[in-house]
């Protein structure tokens, strides 16, 4: 009897763990995924995949910074956050080998500064935040500039979004400064601008950035282009305006986390997110830009020409990309506050 017992428990040892471990833990920007997409990987696979999300990369940065072990196993940060968690060693180097789809990904969008070589993120979304304007409150031809949101005749009808670097690198790109700059007295010339701007806020707004436009509580204000996509299914009346001081160019990235549960799970889920097909069917969900060449060619016309979505090549030179800040993202985030509580 106990020799069947050893044998039992040798047999169903492995099947338990095994069992133990098909979940993977998804860490994600609200409304970041096609519910399609994880049902689909969910079938094909048979792992179930334990979504949560974040409005925030501060959001995503505090909790990943909290958990030491069993945390989440992939996870989604933009560029400048990417280069500050690598720095801090809270994502692991991936292996390339694993992650086969990675061919797909667009050749001008891997080898950024922030992440040499992609030893540890691979790029899964891009876009800009410019101009958001309600057309029919507000003539698409008469906003060509940042500074046009201080006008004061949109006082109470302005959207900001809800994001320390978006914002001041709003600010500091209208008075000619890069949005990565480290000048702490820089810095303090975007928050006083910032605050001549407060009248004119209605709402910050990180979460779904569309919406205050679709309500009509905004007429204009800062946004991502996938938003401005995404609000145009409902009402194409909300334009895309790249001011001519230059957007603001980003892009979110999938990385494994230091504390990871699951790695190998973490590359099955990151690899089956770079398939052209599935990276397609996102892409047309999300509204923003497709870091996946082959993706890409395969989008319906109205998204591949959509000027929100994809940006000409003039635009792209005019814009600038977010980087890495270092410890000056303290001196940013001591005016945020101060900004926020006005």
């Amino acid at each position: 009897m106990r020799r069947l017992l050893v044998v039992l428990v040798l047999v169903l040892l492995p099947v338990l763990a095994f069992g133990a471990k098909q979940e993977v833990y998804v860490f994600n920007w609200t409304e970041y995924i096609d519910p399609g997409v994880i049902k689909q990987f969910e079938q094909e696979t048979g792992i179930k995949v334990r979504y949560s999300t974040y409005d925030s990369n501060e959001a995503m940065f505090a909790k990943l910074k909290l958990v030491k072990k069993a945390g989440y196993d992939v996870a989604f940060p933009s560029t400048y956050y990417v280069e500050r968690m690598r720095k801090l060693n809270l994502i692991q180097p991936l292996d390339k080998a694993k992650i086969p789809n990675m061919k797909h990904i667009n050749p001008s969008l891997l080898n950024k500064p922030y992440d040499p070589g992609n030893a540890y993120s691979i790029p899964y979304m891009w876009g800009s935040s410019a101009i958001g304007v309600n057309s029919k409150y507000v003539d698409p031809k008469g906003i060509t500039s940042w500074n046009d949101l201080w006008n004061p005749k949109y006082k109470g009808k302005v959207l900001l979004m809800d994001d320390v670097r978006e914002v001041f690198a709003m600010s500091l790109r209208s008075m000619g400064y890069s949005g990565n700059t480290t000048d702490s007295a820089q810095i303090r010339k975007a928050y006083e601008k910032l605050l001549k701007l407060r009248p004119n806020v209605k709402v910050f707004n990180s979460d779904s950035p569309r919406q205050p436009f679709l309500n009509n509580e905004v007429v204009i204000g800062q946004i991502w282009g996938g938003e401005v996509y995404q609000a145009n299914q409902e009402n194409r009346d909300i334009k895309l305006i790249y001011p001519k001081e230059g957007a603001i160019f980003w892009a979110d990235n999938m990385v494994i986390p230091g504390s990871a549960r699951n790695v190998g799970l973490a590359y099955k889920f990151i690899d089956f997110l770079c398939r052209p097909e599935v990276a397609k069917k996102n892409c047309e969900y999300i509204g923003y830009a497709t870091t996946n060449l082959k993706a890409q060619q395969m989008l319906d016309a109205r998204t591949k020409n959509h000027k929100a979505v994809y940006p000409d090549d003039a635009e792209m030179k005019r814009g600038e990309f977010q980087s890495d800040v270092g410890e000056a993202i303290m001196t940013y985030e001591k005016y945020w506050e101060m900004l926020k509580t006005q």
